[in-house]
């Protein structure tokens, strides 16, 4: 779980006011809104309170990548509420990992072609041994990614040090169930924009 400060200056309750362009329920407040957490890899591990998210955002853990359309205004600044969050360091965290399979690589690539980054179909995808099998690579999930057609058939037998214009998205790493229950419970009413971090199958 992230941990920050509990005070910090400028989002001080007396100290701000907000405005926002989209309908709220009655009662709510931008700074009790749910944010989705993202790992720096992008995975979601947590759901915080904006008035938590925003802290991370301004002590410089994590960065804005949706935002609530509502604004912040506090002395001397204008923030943009945030809605997703990723941190800016990966954090390693305890969890089970999923079972190593076709139908999980391409949850964890979001059917995303890790060379070109097109997203595809599952039966348009293939995966691909980023060191070849016939080079002495495994089949694990530090070594098989998303892969389009196109891509597999360029890179063939080589190395990616071995290819001038090719390279990973992303690093891989091991697809694991800290997308938790209370996560997906919030879906059907988190904002829209979470979805796409979120795992679903074409």
């Amino acid at each position: 779980m992230v941990h920050a400060a509990k005070h910090f200056p400028s989002v001080r309750r007396h100290a701000i006011t907000t405005h926002t362009t989209e309908p709220r329920t009655r009662g709510s407040s931008p700074l009790q809104t749910p944010v989705l957490v993202l790992n720096a890899s992008y995975e979601p591990i947590n759901i915080c309170g904006a008035r938590r998210a925003l802290v991370l955002v301004l002590k410089g853990v994590a960065r804005t990548e949706e935002e609530q359309g509502t604004t912040l205004h506090a002395a001397r600044m204008r923030v943009a509420m945030p809605s997703v969050i990723r941190l800016l360091e990966y954090r390693r965290i305890p969890h089970q990992t999923r079972a190593l399979s076709r139908k999980n690589i391409l949850l964890r690539d979001r059917n995303t072609c890790q060379y070109c980054g097109i997203v595809l179909n599952s039966s348009d995808l293939t995966l691909d041994h980023v060191m070849p099998r016939s080079r002495g690579g495994s089949s694990s999930w530090e070594n098989l990614v998303a892969c389009c057609h196109t891509c597999n058939r360029r890179k063939g037998n080589q190395l990616l040090n071995e290819l001038k214009e090719m390279k990973l998205a992303r690093e891989p790493r091991p697809f694991t169930l800290h997308t938790s229950r209370h996560i997906m419970r919030m879906i059907g009413s988190a904002d829209p924009s979470w979805r796409r971090y979120l795992y679903f199958e074409n």
